[in-house]
């Protein structure tokens, strides 16, 4: 990912509209540290997570000389709150938990990961069996109150604000209110909650069912896509700020380094391959990457407050903080195409 240097003027504008939440954040001070401990979101099961890490895990153990051990939690805000108290040093997150991690736990990006197949990054779905009567997303809608929708992990970019702001946003509809179940679970479940008709219909993405597709061939036959997103960016890793710099340092070298350089690059790119939905060796990145995600964050809660009806001056308030920040992180945007068009 390219970035470039602005104005400092402009620089300290958007770190006013998205910083400054870290900076109030109540974060727990690191102690010495002699062990790493890298979180990993609940996407799946805890079992097939750490089949897919622990060769990597073992890999920066050896590179790093201290033992790297893998932090698991049953939801995404779990790993957040590992980082926020320091039991996490680094992570694994979606944007969506990065940008929660950034701002309430200390966490910085510092690496992005890279589909395998060459994707820039992935999409969110909604799925329903193949058998579904369900066609679209209007229909899904017309069912309405006799209709149970699996939702994503409240801090999943694609199984949550991607779809809620898309879908649901746009369409001023409350699926709590408007459906007549709404469960949250992981990616795994809701796709096996779809093939199995637990569920009528639920969101995931396509990393994620491409690794059912491997794996539970015989369920993801039973699985049709009725809507898919525009692109997400791609997973950042995410390390706690105030970790030490030399041992920053060494992460990051380790980390970009991996599966590029040296004589196991070759075995590390098998590794990789075998990580998550398949990976390439990763890039390099900061919390620049989180600034779409940003800016659908707050215009889903600009939506939520126009769509509630009768607005009082608290409401109109809010609204017009959050035009305030939505305009800053817009016109952070622009500069950025205008100084690459103009290199």
């Amino acid at each position: 990912m390219k970035y470039f240097r602005l104005t400092a003027a402009v620089v300290l504008a958007v770190f006013v509209v998205v910083g400054a939440q870290a900076m109030a954040a109540d974060v727990s001070p690191l102690g010495e540290i002699e062990e790493i401990n890298f979180g990993i979101i609940s996407t799946e099961s805890t079992a097939g997570l750490k089949m897919g890490f622990q060769p990597f895990l073992d890999d920066m153990s050896k590179a790093m000389g201290m033992k790297v051990n893998a932090f698991f939690a049953p939801d995404y805000a779990g790993v957040i709150e590992g980082m926020r108290f320091g039991k996490v040093h680094v992570a694994w997150f979606g944007n969506k938990s990065a940008m929660e991690a950034v701002d309430r736990a200390g966490g910085e990006v510092f690496a992005q990961t890279v589909d395998v197949q060459g994707n820039p990054g992935y999409w969110s779905l909604i799925l329903v069996h193949k058998d579904s009567p369900y066609q679209n997303i209007d229909d899904i809608i017309a069912g309405g109150k006799d209709l149970t929708f699996g939702n994503g992990d409240p801090n999943s970019t694609s199984g949550y604000l991607i779809p809620s702001y898309y879908i649901w946003g746009k369409k001023g509809i409350d699926p709590v209110k408007h459906f007549k179940r709404v469960t949250n679970a992981n990616h795994e479940t809701n796709a096996l909650s779809v093939a199995t008709k637990r569920v009528d219909f639920a969101t995931n993405n396509t990393e994620s069912l491409g690794r059912v597709k491997v794996n539970k061939p015989e369920l993801y036959e039973q699985i049709r896509v009725i809507w898919k997103s525009p692109l997400i960016p791609s997973d950042p890793f995410v390390w706690r700020k105030d970790l030490p710099e030399d041992l920053k340092a060494a992460i990051k070298a380790f980390v970009l380094g991996y599966g590029r350089l040296g004589p196991n690059a070759e075995r590390e790119r098998k590794v990789l391959a075998g990580m998550s939905s398949g990976w390439a060796p990763f890039h390099n990145s900061d919390n620049r990457q989180l600034l779409p995600i940003r800016e659908i964050a707050l215009a889903k809660d600009k939506m939520k407050l126009e769509n509630a009806g009768d607005l009082g001056n608290a409401q109109m308030a809010k609204i017009k903080e959050l035009d305030n920040k939505l305009a800053k992180i817009q016109e952070y945007g622009k500069l950025q195409m205008e100084f690459r068009d103009n290199k």
